[in-house]
């Protein structure tokens, strides 16, 4: 099954453009499987994320973003923000404790200088810390193909996911119409529920794949990143 694991909607993400249903729709047009809602440190309804899907006769499955600290984490099997959950050892204790599963996003993002100079880090050397840090120590597993991220960084994110020795996962991070499609997880089970899908996670019995763009040949059958 392909899903993408990481979306937006304008209804919770300031930075998106698109409706749930617009969401849904271009998600069934790109030939995906399924998609989980991540806004940006909220939590839908539940009742609310089943009629979306019931509505579309599509799999839509309920996450969050939660800003931590060190980066951006994408969580399933919390239902509310509790305060201190921008802690990464903290938001893994509250995922533990709802037998959930969270998985580092786009890791590039403040720890990824790509700029040359005498002050840079080694790359290694960045790799290294980055692989080390609660944001990706913390997750079950690490976006290692992020739609929206450019070669050379989501080559960093796929770095740092074999340094720390984690499954990896494919997401488009779409807020707009366009992101839809480029990137998904392919699954090997089959997933109805968000029970299936944090089983999966944890066991890790999935891929990146990237569905669009210049390096999609080579994603779509191994994941690995150039």
């Amino acid at each position: 099954m392909l899903i993408d694991l990481h979306t937006h909607t304008r209804i919770h993400s300031l930075d998106a453009s698109l409706s749930p249903d617009e969401l849904v729709e271009g998600a069934k047009a790109a030939h995906l499987d399924g998609i989980c809602i991540t806004e940006h440190d909220w939590f839908w309804d539940l009742g609310e994320i089943a009629a979306l899907g019931k509505r579309h006769n599509f799999l839509v499955l309920p996450g969050c973003e939660i800003n931590t600290e060190q980066g951006h984490t994408l969580v399933f099997g919390l239902q509310r923000y509790v305060y201190g959950m921008h802690r990464p050892a903290a938001l893994r204790q509250h995922v533990e404790q709802a037998s959930g599963v969270m998985l580092a996003a786009h890791p590039y993002r403040r720890q990824f200088v790509e700029e040359e100079g005498p002050w840079v880090p080694p790359y290694e050397r960045q790799v290294e810390q980055a692989a080390q840090g609660e944001h990706v120590a913390c997750a079950h597993a690490v976006e290692t193909i992020n739609g929206r991220g450019k070669p050379r960084q989501n080559k960093f994110s796929h770095d740092v996911c074999r340094r720390a020795g984690l499954p990896a996962i494919g997401a488009s991070d779409s807020h707009d119409l366009n992101d839809i499609g480029i990137c998904a997880t392919r699954f090997q089970r089959r997933i109805g529920t968000l029970a299936d899908l944090i089983e999966e996670l944890r066991a890790g019995r999935y891929k990146p794949v990237r569905l669009r763009g210049e390096e999609a040949a080579q994603h779509r059958f191994d994941g690995r990143t150039t």
